[in-house]
């Protein structure tokens, strides 16, 4: 249990019988009445976002997030395998718990696959993946000055937008948390 005058920014709570992760906190002293605390908590289950107050005294229990490294294995239809490399177990996850995580990822890359009592809610890519450019226009000579970009497939199948003098066949880094290119390879 913790109380709402403890509350830090990333802690994860259970509150009216959802898991929220606290993304700010504020306390509150006006000069007249009791101190609170103003919070706006992320429900890490669907990815909304609301705000509550809190009395100071005010407790709720702490939800302990497990985050294990899979495997990647493959995607079958609408659901995707995932492989826990210590003990080899399988476990098969559909599109709506997916979203677009595995946008960057191919297959037999390490993911980290976030549950709750057991419950899996998420797939978190690694932070930064290499890809091979599939499909591009090609660059001209002298275009390397300007900021202009064009886009690009990847091997996953996902488009980037890249500077103009990246070409086909050419592997480049990837932020997979924006989505953006950072360099070639």
């Amino acid at each position: 249990m913790i109380s709402a005058g403890d509350f830090r920014n990333g802690v994860t709570i259970e509150y009216e019988g959802n898991i929220y992760q606290i993304i700010e906190f504020q306390h509150v002293k006006p000069g007249k009445g009791a101190a609170f605390v103003r919070t706006k908590l992320k429900n890490i289950i669907n990815g909304g976002v609301v705000e509550k107050t809190f009395r100071p005294t005010e407790k709720c229990p702490t939800a302990r997030i497990d985050r294990k490294d899979m495997q990647y294995l493959y995607a079958d239809g609408d659901l995707f395998y995932f492989m826990d490399v210590e003990t080899y177990d399988q476990v098969a996850l559909n599109k709506d718990t997916i979203g677009d995580a595995l946008k960057f990822v191919k297959e037999n890359e390490m993911v980290k696959v976030c549950s709750h009592n057991g419950n899996v809610f998420a797939v978190e890519p690694p932070l930064f993946v290499e890809l091979k450019i599939t499909e591009t226009e090609p660059g001209f000579k002298g275009d390397t000055a300007t900021g202009a970009t064009k886009p690009a497939t990847v091997e996953t199948g996902a488009v980037v937008n890249v500077p103009l003098f990246v070409d086909q066949e050419d592997v480049i880094k990837i932020d997979t948390r924006t989505g953006e290119y950072l360099s070639r390879v």
